[in-house]
């Protein structure tokens, strides 16, 4: 593939799942985009989609591709993307991410192998204050 194909990389831009207990003490998990850059992000578009096999059947299975758009982010912060539900953490799950800075568009795939949304996984998330399972 062509260098100038590649686009510029993508450095210090993080998606997480982060778990939180509900009002009727039921666990809720979502998934958010960190903007941990010095410069402000615009224009961002995400895609996310699950995929996967059925580990019985080996029945392919694939969710609805989702599309999230979120007009800026300043630096060190976090946006939430979507609700995630624990039926589907079997699945890989993939949040394709697409933003602007300084006139130069990025975009990276981040993707959470199936079984790695876990309590083994789960790390402090200091921009959020909780914790969750972060890609980077």
């Amino acid at each position: 593939m062509r260098e100038e194909l590649l686009g510029p990389k993508v450095e210090n831009v993080a998606v997480a799942v982060v778990q939180t207990i509900n009002e009727i003490n039921e666990k809720e998990y979502n998934v958010y985009l960190l903007n941990l850059r010095d410069d402000i992000m615009e224009g961002i578009i995400i895609t996310s989609k699950g995929y996967g096999q059925n580990a019985n059947t080996g029945e392919k299975i694939q969710t609805s591709t989702l599309r999230h758009c979120i007009e800026l982010m300043l630096p060190n912060e976090a946006a939430k993307i979507e609700p995630i539900v624990e039926e589907v953490f079997g699945l890989s799950n993939e949040y394709w991410v697409s933003f602007w800075v300084n006139d130069k568009m990025y975009d990276k795939k981040f993707v959470f192998l199936a079984e790695s949304i876990n309590d083994n996984n789960i790390k402090p998330i200091p921009i959020l204050g909780s914790k969750g399972v972060i890609i980077m």
